[in-house]
Formats: C-alpha cells, sequence, structure tokens
C-alpha cells in the first residue's frame, strides 16, 4: 500500500465502504465487488484500496481473530506481524518484569504494542516506514495508553523507557535480507540495546545460532506445529537459569513449555521400537532433542536424524507418535506392492535424511483403495529405510 491508497482509506467514505464490504471469499468476488462499487459511484482508487484491504483483512484473521475486521494492513507489514497469541505472551513477559514503560521499536502495523497496550501497559511504537506508521497509529488508535512515530530506531530517543522490543524488518522490496547488519534496525544494534536496558528481540527461527549472545534466553516458538518466531530474551526479561526454551502454542490457546540451562546433549541410536516420535519443531531448533528423549525412555532412530523411537506410548504435547506397522527397504517398487496390497489411497509422506521429493515420490506409488496410512522416509541406524505407521 502505499501513500495515495492510504490516503483514500482514511477517510469516512473509504473507512465506511470498507467495513461494509463482506467478507473475501475469491476472486470472483472481487470481479463482482468491483462492477458493483463503480456503479455506485466510488473512484477506481478507492475501490481498489478498499478491496485490497478487503483480502489483506480476510488473510489476517488466521493471526488477528476477530480484530482483524477492524485493522488495516500493509502486505509486509502482515507478514511479518506477529500472532495476536504469541504477541500476549510477549506482553505478558514485560508485565512479569516490572516494566511499564515499553518501546516498540520497529512496531510495523502495531501487533505487538497492540498485545502491550491491552493489558495496559505504556507503549510507544516508533516505525521508519511513514505508511506503515499511519497504519500502526490506526490499529492503535482505541488505546490512549498507546501513541506512534514516525522515526527510525536508532534515531529514537530512549530516555524514560523502562524496556524495548525490537522485530528487525528482514526484508526490503526485492526481497529477504540475509546479512544481519541489513535488517532494520540491525541486528547488532538490537543486541546492543540490552547493554541499556530489558530487551526482546523477535527473530525468524532458522537464524544462524552462532548468532544468539550467551547470555540471553532463546525461546522457539511453534504455534500448531509451525515454529513461527524465535525470542531473544536479556535483561530482566529472561528467566533466570534458562538459556533454551521450546514454547508450544495449541489452537485451543494452551501452551507448553520445554526449558533447559543450555542444548541438550543426545540420547543414543537405539534399536526401533514399536512407537516412533516426531519432535514438535520448536523442540528441534531449540536443541532440546536430548531432554524429549530422556522424558519419554527413548532413543534416537540414526544419528543426526531428529526422530526418536521406543516401545512404550508415552503422550507428550512436545512430539507426534506413531506407531511402526512394517518396516520396508526404501525401495519404491517394494513399497508400491506393499501399499497396494493393504488398500492404501491416502498416503502421508515424511522424510528425514534422505534426498527424496515426497510429492514427486507419491505420484509414482498409484494409491489405490480406502485405507490411510503414513510414510516415512528416513535413516534407521545409519541404513536408509521405508516405514509404515499410523498416527497413535
Amino acid at each position: 500500500m502505499d501513500a495515495a491508497e492510504l490516503v483514500e482509506l482514511l477517510t469516512p467514505e473509504g473507512l465506511r465502504l470498507l467495513d461494509s464490504l463482506p467478507a473475501y471469499e475469491s476472486k470472483d468476488d472481487v470481479v463482482k465487488a468491483v462492477a458493483t462499487l463503480r456503479a455506485a459511484g466510488h473512484s477506481p482508487a478507492l475501490v481498489a484500496a478498499v478491496l485490497s484491504q478487503s483480502k489483506l483483512r480476510a488473510r489476517a484473521v488466521s493471526k488477528f481473530g476477530p480484530f482483524a475486521e477492524r485493522m488495516l494492513f500493509t502486505e509486509a507489514g502482515l507478514e511479518q506481524a506477529t500472532r495476536l497469541g504469541v504477541a500476549a505472551r510477549h506482553a505478558g513477559r514485560f508485565r512479569a518484569a516490572g516494566a511499564t514503560r515499553i518501546v516498540d521499536l520497529g512496531c510495523g502495523i502495531g501487533a505487538d504494542a497492540l498485545a502491550m497496550a491491552a493489558i495496559e501497559l505504556t507503549v510507544t511504537g516508533v516505525e521508519r516506514d511513514e505508511v506503515t506508521a499511519a497504519v500502526a497509529s490506526y490499529n492503535l488508535a482505541p488505546w490512549p495508553n498507546a501513541s506512534v512515530v514516525h522515526s527510525a530506531a536508532e534515531d529514537f530517543d530512549l530516555a524514560g523507557y523502562d524496556a524495548a522490543w525490537l522485530d528487525p524488518a528482514r526484508r526490503s522490496e526485492k526481497g529477504r535480507l540475509r546479512d544481519p547488519h541489513d535488517w532494520s534496525p540491525s541486528l547488532d544494534f538490537a543486541f546492543g540495546l540490552a547493554e541499556r536496558m530489558p530487551v526482546g528481540v523477535k527473530l525468524g527461527p532458522g537464524i544462524d545460532r552462532g548468532l544468539i549472545p550467551e547470555d540471553a534466553e532463546a525461546q522457539w516458538v511453534s504455534v500448531d506445529r509451525d515454529v513461527v518466531e524465535l525470542g531473544v530474551w536479556f535483561g530482566a526479561l529472561a528467566r533466570p537459569g534458562i538459556r533454551r526454551s521450546a514454547l508450544i502454542i495449541r489452537s485451543d490457546g494452551g501452551s507448553d513449555e520445554l526449558t533447559a540451562p543450555g542444548d541438550s546433549p543426545d540420547v543414543e541410536v537405539g534399536t526401533l521400537g514399536r512407537y516412533i516420535y516426531e519432535p514438535d519443531g520448536a523442540v528441534i531448533r531449540a536443541r532440546l532433542i536430548g531432554d524429549l528423549a530422556r522424558s519419554l525412555g527413548a532413543t534416537m532412530v540414526s544419528d543426526d536424524i531428529a526422530w526418536l523411537t521406543a516401545d512404550a506410548a508415552i503422550d507428550t504435547p512436545f512430539a507426534t507418535r506413531f506407531e511402526v506397522i512394517e518396516r520396508m527397504p526404501l525401495d519404491e517398487k517394494h513399497i508400491r506392492r506393499e501399499l497396494s496390497a493393504r488398500g492404501i489411497g491416502t498416503l502421508e509422506i515424511k522424510k528425514r535424511g534422505v534426498d527424496i521429493d515426497p510429492a514427486a515420490f507419491r505420484k509414482r506409488l498409484s494409491l489405490r483403495g480406502d485405507g490411510t496410512a503414513t510414510l516415512v522416509l528416513t535413516r534407521v541406524a545409519g541404513r536408509r529405510v521405508a516405514l509404515l505407521a499410523r498416527r497413535d
């Protein structure tokens, strides 16, 4: 969204028109809406602006729920915005640390600032991009304890603030920025603030672990098995004795957490048992597979393969359990015959440690039948195997 489009939106006519639109569902709806709105006398620019926002609001529901119906978005801002349930946990950490005046440096469209304001913290969002700052101001308008300043994070005066939150922009108009020095603000700036005040920094979960300072708490977060972020916490925002954490958030809003003072050592490779366990991605990223294995009485299926195996069926929020039906050689013809004999027509394929394209592999299996199963293509004790399994 550019400035001209925002000007069209931020008028009484624009906002009334946007709020009057039905929920966006398909491209066919857009074609009909354009014709209807143009016939009603609305300008092409206004029609384009409201329909663009309608599409973004529909996409935003997965992150913001019903709040999305009254928010404005930019494409890039929505992509990087924190899910509201995760932002609420960020805000709770600031409150638990006793911080009351927070500066959100690089606030984007205001997702984290919104969560902070909702629990009565005073928050100032700082945003370098003028259009994004205006969108954040609109989104935070219902909260008198929230404000937005159009400024570069590096230029903002931090006097009077208890703590800082940063979500550095990691994309430009040309695409993803690989070098942390090119982020806005840079990673050096973000981590450097920890020398002055308690700081929390949101990063992508796949960041080079060597960049994480030793004195920080690193928490990987997954939502419904999708790893969404790495939070790096300093000072009073970091919990004593915890340096590695995997936070698992469920769709019902509940959560479970695995914590440790550091990376946990792996367990040994063992014999394939009745069950295999696929650790949640946050546990894998946090390198807490060893601690999870010990809690399950499990062993590794192979060196450098992030799957566990055991004979016992133990429920855990930190891994998905599968019962092994049959172990087979990783031979396409053999697998095809076995699936055909069992009438498997719906097959989930998982792979780890083997160079196979699951989608192409599935097409070659000529699946037929009413049965369902999971096929795990991996290595067991170093050997390539196929494990026919069912979700337990």
